[in-house]
């Protein structure tokens, strides 16, 4: 059990995650997810497609905030005792956006945790939002 993984007595209704800050997300880090995720899609990592799209700038791929989201949940209870995860893509994280990640139970039913999720930014935008299930009883 990791430092903020809790005891399954400690999960109620309104508890929060810790959250999860991210360092900003840098041309290195989308050039290495893409790498590790098999998604090169251009708009990720090469500038001039981005333009070329009517963009600024590439924006981080929408799997690399899930899976922040995702390391938000499993450094909060083991990966055993999640059921499911889903998302909802909100909106792009540009480059040097740094995600915030967070949760709260909303509702605990039969041993059964649900948690919204929440990826957002410094300037108040929610890039992603979502909901996770976690059986209490394999803490």
């Amino acid at each position: 059990m990791t430092q903020n993984q809790l005891q399954r007595q400690e999960i109620r209704v309104g508890a929060e995650l810790p959250p999860l800050t991210v360092p900003a997300i840098s041309r290195t880090t989308l050039a290495l997810f893409a790498g590790a995720s098999g998604d090169h899609n251009p708009i990720h990592i090469d500038l001039d497609v981005a333009r070329s799209a009517g963009l600024d700038d590439v924006f981080a791929h929408g799997m690399l905030s899930m899976a922040y989201l995702t390391r938000l949940l499993t450094g909060w209870v083991p990966q055993r005792a999640v059921r499911s995860c889903k998302v909802r893509f909100a909106a792009v994280t540009p480059v040097h956006g740094a995600p915030v990640c967070t949760g709260r139970v909303v509702a605990i039913d039969d041993g059964l945790a649900t948690i919204a999720l929440t990826v957002a930014l410094a300037d108040g935008t929610t890039t992603l939002t979502g909901e996770a299930v976690v059986d209490t009883t394999r803490i």
